[in-house]
């Protein structure tokens, strides 16, 4: 990861806002690095005033009710803008007192995607929540949401479930592909978790060489003083993770994310996605 980076956690007015700001200050802990907490005003044809205004406008009155309506709807974004700052300036306080004193807030207007795009490259982490404040109501696949995000960007994005647990052990679901190898180069040479043991866990269908695959995977770790207990499990690779996140108590999830095309996801299906909606723990995606 890039040391001198901030950690930038995407927060909105969920639920998921106080995990995300205690997972993103772990992070910030641990690598050392700033903190800022991000709120994105997407505008989503579900957000508005429910007003039907296409029946009163008529020729005389035209002008006044653009008027009203335009005055009507600078309120409504003072008013959400003021609500924004109180919120985020809470997470603030509650970052700062879980450590980083380095907490910077900010609040922006625009599509999530195009906005986190901006900021990757002075970020080296992401964290966000696998719902948002308009899952409720839209409800958007959970896969898909995160999807869209998390293709639209290249760095680290950690997907964080309901309450905060700091991670004691983690595991890396390695499958001998680049993104697999990136995540044990980047576990080797990260601080995020230094001192943690690192299971390494290869299942799915065979894999040539898998054995000397994971071989290098485990001395990379070991090397870097690790504790990297590795094992081979053949087996659906969702339900074989499933099971030994369970037996193991393991904490959080490291593993490449999105390896095809979105229109090979779409015919076929997402292993990622299949993954995020069956595990309980946070999850670090790697692209």
């Amino acid at each position: 990861m890039y040391m001198d980076s901030k950690v930038l956690a995407c927060v909105d007015q969920s639920h998921y806002a106080d995990h995300v700001t205690d997972y993103a200050a772990w992070a910030a802990r641990r690598l050392v690095a700033p903190l800022e907490l991000l709120h994105v005003i997407d505008r989503h044809p579900e957000i508005g005033t429910g007003n039907d205004h296409s029946g009163s406008i008529g020729f005389n009155a035209q002008e006044v009710l653009l008027t009203e309506l335009a005055d009507r709807d600078a309120a409504r974004v003072r008013a959400e803008r003021d609500q924004c700052r109180v919120f985020l300036n809470t997470l603030r306080e509650r970052a700062i007192a879980a450590g980083v004193r380095n907490t910077d807030m900010r609040q922006r207007h625009g599509e999530l995607e195009a906005t986190l795009t901006e900021q990757e490259a002075n970020t080296s982490l992401f964290v966000l929540g696998r719902r948002g404040e308009s899952a409720a109501t839209t409800q958007r696949d959970l896969g898909r949401n995160v999807e869209r995000v998390v293709r639209a960007l290249h760095k680290p994005i950690l997907a964080v479930t309901k309450d905060f647990h700091e991670p004691r052990r983690v595991m890396i679901a390695f499958d001998g592909g680049s993104l697999s190898r990136k995540g044990v180069e980047m576990v080797a040479a990260s601080p995020l978790f230094r001192g943690l043991p690192c299971h390494l866990l290869m299942s799915g269908s065979p894999v040539q060489d898998g054995h000397k695959q994971i071989e290098w995977a485990k001395r990379t770790l070991e090397e870097a003083g690790f504790e990297a207990p590795a094992a081979i499990v053949p087996g659906d690779a969702e339900q074989v993770i499933a099971r030994a996140v369970q037996e193991h108590e393991i904490d959080l999830l490291i593993m490449g994310a999105y390896a095809h095309s979105p229109l090979r996801s779409l015919f076929l299906g997402s292993k990622t996605s299949d993954l995020l909606r069956s595990t309980t723990i946070p999850t670090l995606l790697l692209r």
